[in-house]
């Protein structure tokens, strides 16, 4: 097997024209007279891919890795991820652990893709046990900004697919935020010495699993710093900092717990222990005012030297849009169109936005193949399409049978993502029909 490993790892490695770097276009010349052929033709491709994360040379794992990310970006896998989910798993581990800062970014991508192709679970939910202790290590080894953006955006995803409660996903969103303010430091030393791509990352990443959350339950203090730390980071310098405080802000405005974000020195927390306890409203009030007022001045912010246009615009828009919702309660409302057959999808809160924005930058091109066929994303967004997309006679049976582990799995487990906005009673999601 090793041999035939190698093997295959050499053909990848030495390929030309027909290089399985060349994923997008290898995939669109694959036969199509019939289901079978094509499938069969992927199959072997995509296993030649597997069998080259096994080689020890760093460029043919990588360029296995890009392969892998193509494909499960521009499709869904379901046939061949059935009986190879964990094996693909543990070699993602594996590049994240040992590989080079492009390899380990390559995997941290290829396994959130993994949990998005498999869905909520049982399988998405061992993906995240099994992935978190390492990318946890990863992000205190190196200074490899886009390494650990990249970890955190896999953090992100395989928590908010894998976990099934309340106590996991603040586990995930502990991790994130021990990355921008370790223990031993202080709030703005700590963020300082945090490259700014990183700490972007970081807080999008942590926004993101924030939308999962109904309540804080008796964990609340572990958060109750976010908000003095959020408002820190609205005069910074970079400009995506700002930007990706002020969703975390709106969020937890609209989210209506202001006061279980918010701390003071000198005081004991709600368990008795030494150290903080939630604010008053005087406090939370002013801090309200504090936060209104840094908003308004970024809505209105004018362009200085060396300013780019279109990411200054992108910080007004976004700073009005904050704003309204601060002085109004109302959210600027978001829709996408989906295809000219599937009517198009409709977010009405920020919280819906965060998902939204962020689900459409990691799957890229993507994003609309996902909308239009992923299970998980139409749960996540209670989305009906009229047409269950190309599905091969087998992953028809196997995914869409009622009587099938996955289908079962999927229903159970699918309730995690509705409840959201019931539990919060906050606004909706909703499919509009349009004309084409």
């Amino acid at each position: 097997m090793e041999r035939e490993q190698r093997r295959n790892a050499d053909q990848l490695d030495s390929s030309d024209d027909d290089s399985l770097s060349s994923t997008s276009t290898a995939m669109s010349d694959l036969p199509m007279a019939h289901e079978t052929e094509r499938v069969n033709s992927q199959d072997f491709l995509l296993e030649k891919y597997l069998d080259a994360l096994y080689e020890k040379r760093a460029s043919t794992r990588e360029k296995a890795l890009t392969g892998l990310v193509d494909a499960f970006s521009s499709q869904l896998l379901h046939g061949f991820v059935e009986n190879k989910c964990i094996t693909l798993l543990h070699q993602y581990l594996n590049s994240v652990k040992k590989g080079s800062s492009k390899e380990a970014c390559l995997a941290s991508r290829a396994i959130g893709l993994l949990a998005i192709t498999v869905g909520a679970g049982d399988s998405a939910h061992e993906i995240m046990e099994e992935s978190l202790p390492p990318l946890s290590l990863a992000l205190k080894c190196g200074s490899d900004a886009q390494k650990k953006s990249s970890v955190l955006d896999c953090i992100a995803l395989v928590t908010f697919v894998g976990a099934i409660d309340t106590d996991e996903t603040e586990n995930a969103m502990k991790i994130i935020w021990e990355t921008i303010h370790p223990k031993s430091g202080t709030i703005v030393g700590s963020a300082a010495k945090l490259q700014p791509a990183v700490l972007a990352a970081a807080i999008s990443a942590w926004s993101f699993l924030l939308t999962t959350m109904n309540g804080w339950g008796n964990n609340s203090d572990n958060w109750q710093e976010s908000i003095s730390f959020l408002s820190i980071l609205l005069e910074r310098d970079d400009r995506a900092v700002r930007i990706a405080a002020g969703e975390a802000i709106a969020l937890i405005f609209e989210i209506g717990r202001l006061d279980k974000f918010s701390r003071e020195e000198g005081e004991t927390d709600s368990a008795g222990r030494e150290g903080f306890k939630p604010r008053g409203l005087a406090y939370v009030a002013s801090m309200k005012g504090k936060i209104l007022n840094q908003v308004r001045e970024l809505s209105a912010e004018a362009g200085g030297k060396g300013t780019g246009k279109k990411d200054l615009n992108l910080q007004r828009d976004l700073f009005q849009d904050i704003l309204i919702f601060l002085e109004t309660g109302e959210c600027p409302e978001i829709s996408m169109r989906i295809s000219n057959n599937l009517g198009a999808l409709r977010v009405t809160t920020r919280a819906q936005s965060i998902q939204l924005n962020f689900l459409k930058r990691f799957l890229a091109s993507g994003f609309l193949k996902h909308m239009q066929d992923n299970e998980l994303l139409h749960d996540v967004f209670s989305f009906t399409p009229g047409k269950k997309g190309n599905l091969s006679s087998k992953e028809k049976r196997m995914f869409m049978s009622p009587n099938s582990v996955v289908n079962k799995e999927r229903t159970q487990m699918r309730n995690k993502y509705r409840s959201w906005a019931q539990d919060r009673n906050q606004g909706h999601y909703s499919v509009i029909a349009e004309d084409a």
